[in-house]
């Protein structure tokens, strides 16, 4: 199991999506250890959310109670409205309170653009981008009103950067980016902080996939990364952590400088191609304290700038 040395999550609650198995379980067991109150959610489906089975939430809130900790078992689906709220009722009722929030439930469908079909499309956006805002939701507000709050959300590589024949997850995955962004701007002012994950280990969705030649890829290489995005101590939010083969990096939403013009033409957009996309600089506005209205008066401001050289010319 994971350790976070001297940190630690005495008299914290947490709830962890897909916390029976793979990644989930390795966060649940992680957080237990180091002293939280753990619900482990997980109807216990198949890969591509079918079917439901209580063995493995039940198998894990066992092996938490067996080492000294405290948990209860949760198997209601985060791709419902109800399931959400019941998952933080789950909370609530046991414990009274919800400081930390991991959703990391997750189902594959996989299949080319060309044939997806649209139940495969909502299946799997129920499950990773819907699934978030339904605990989000009743979450969010708990923990404002408490003053403190530590979300994890769960994107993928696929989320940033695409994939083969897997469009459902991959528009989920990005959206998840925003829906955390959202939270990290308004849980600000309130003490809450939200952040994603976007890991990788060889766990059951890595059914199929000849990772024989992988290095080592297992969840304790991702679990000490989510830990401290769930500690009180994390001193970020709205960010993107990359959690793959032992690496841990920041990813960030990044421009080129571009190119400022008082008129546009089609023709003019072909002549400054290149430095339109010229990256060699590239401009980063971090979500807090105020990324959108930066980029905003950044670009307002070089569109004064040309207005200005325009008259100047005039």
């Amino acid at each position: 199991m994971a350790d976070l040395g001297s940190l630690n999550f005495k008299g914290r609650v947490a709830v962890v999506t897909g916390g029976g198995r793979g990644l989930g379980r390795s966060y649940a067991l992680l957080l237990a250890s180091q002293g939280a109150k753990v619900v482990v959610n997980d109807p216990g489906g198949g890969l591509t959310g079918d079917g439901t089975d209580a063995r493995p939430a039940d198998d894990v809130v066992r092996e938490i109670v067996a080492a000294g900790g405290q948990a209860v078992a949760s198997t209601d689906s985060v791709a419902t409205a109800d399931g959400g709220k019941a998952i933080i009722d789950s909370a609530l009722d046991t414990y009274g309170r919800v400081d930390i929030l991991i959703h990391n439930a997750g189902n594959v469908r996989p299949g080319s653009l060309k044939e997806m079909t649209y139940e495969d499309f909502d299946a799997v956006l129920d499950v990773h981008l819907r699934g978030a805002f339904n605990v989000v939701r009743p979450a969010f507000p708990v923990m404002c009103e408490a003053g403190y709050g530590r979300m994890v959300l769960t994107s993928s590589i696929g989320g940033l950067y695409g994939n083969r024949g897997v469009a459902n997850y991959a528009a989920a995955k990005a959206g998840v980016i925003g829906l955390s962004n959202v939270a990290a701007v308004e849980g600000a002012a309130e003490g809450v902080t939200c952040n994603v994950i976007v890991p990788a280990a060889v766990t059951r969705m890595a059914e199929g996939v000849d990772t024989s030649a992988y290095p080592p890829m297992g969840p304790e290489l991702v679990a000490p990364v989510v830990g401290w995005l769930a500690h009180e101590s994390c001193s970020v939010s709205g960010e993107l952590f990359i959690a793959l083969a032992g690496r841990v990096a920041r990813a960030v939403i990044a421009e080129s400088p571009g190119v400022c013009r008082l008129s546009w033409t089609v023709d003019d957009v072909a002549e400054h191609l290149e430095a339109i996309r010229n990256i060699e600089a590239p401009l980063v506005f971090p979500v807090l304290p105020d990324g959108h209205n930066e980029h905003i008066r950044y670009s307002f401001e070089l569109a004064r700038r040309s207005s200005d050289r325009g008259a100047l010319h005039g």
